[in-house]
Parts: structure tokens; sequence; C-alpha cells
């Protein structure tokens, strides 16, 4: 065989794939969100997924929010880190200026205010099953403002099988 392989992955497809399986570590019974952050020379810098703080047991905070209106603290949402953050607070090199941010879930407002502050330019996100919400609403005006550039990853449809 002569030359190149032709059917590797683009850095999309890899970066997403590293959050998709970035996710796979949440403990979330509803939903697994990871994350991935890019310097611009394409070298993954940190990586997040939904969970509980250091030092929060995941055996003591509350999992579920079915109970959220009745207490709302016996649900997760006070105690949880999303992937972006965590991704961010993760890093322990230098500046996030400039970098690319793969998220599998569109960031809620939170997350875009830690994205902005962190000066991460570009967000590839695969699902936006929020978008109608508040949270996800007021993150785009935030985004928009700040000149935060966003798009949806689009599937090639590659399947990649891992065993581990």
């Amino acid at each position: 065989m002569t030359g190149k392989r032709a059917d590797y992955i683009t850095w999309d497809e890899y970066f997403m794939g590293v959050a998709l399986l970035s996710g796979r570590r949440s403990k979330d019974p509803s939903t697994q969100v990871g994350a991935c952050i890019v310097s611009q020379d394409n070298k993954i810098l940190s990586m997040g997924y939904n969970g509980f703080p250091k030092g929060c047991s995941d055996d003591e905070f509350p999992w579920g929010k079915e109970n959220e209106k009745e207490d709302p603290y016996n649900s997760k949402y006070f105690y949880s880190t999303h992937s972006e953050l965590n991704a961010i607070l993760n890093y322990r090199g230098g500046s996030l200026e400039g970098s690319k941010l793969y998220v599998t879930l569109f960031p809620c407002n939170e997350c875009a205010k830690a994205i902005i502050q962190a000066g991460i330019k570009t967000i590839v996100f695969r699902e936006d099953k929020y978008a109608d919400t508040p949270a996800v609403k007021a993150s785009k005006r935030m985004l928009n403002a700040a000149g935060v550039r966003y798009y949806q990853y689009q599937s090639t449809g590659h399947k990649i099988e891992l065993e581990v």
C-alpha cells in the first residue's frame, strides 16, 4: 500500500468523540454531558463532565430532580457542576484565550458566563434540546454580544466501536 490512509476522522469528529466519551463518566441518571477544550492548534487542553464537586459524595447528594418543587434541596440542581464549567476549572495551564469548546449539549447561561470570561472563542455543540428555555436563550444572547461563535456539530455518520 502506498500513500496515507483516507478514512481517518476529522478534528471535529475526534474532539466531539472525546466530549462524548467524557460524558460517559457522568453518574447523572438522566443527562450525561461531556466537554473538551481545544487550543487553536488542535491540542486538547482540558475535559469535563457533569457531576458533583470534589469532596461531595455522589452517594450522599441527590441525583434526582423529581422533588424539585417540594424540596429544592433534595434535587441535583443546587449541587451538580456542568461539564463546560468542569472543563474550565480542570484546566491547569495558562490562558484559555482563543480556544474552542466541544460540548455535547448547548451551554446554559451560567456556563456561558464562564466560557466568555475564560476567553473561549468558539463552541461546537452536538445537541440543543433546551433551545427554547430562558437559560439557553440568555446564553445565546450573551455569547452573541461577546462575539463567541457557536455552531452545531454535523454528524458524518462514522461509527467507531471501542472495547475498553
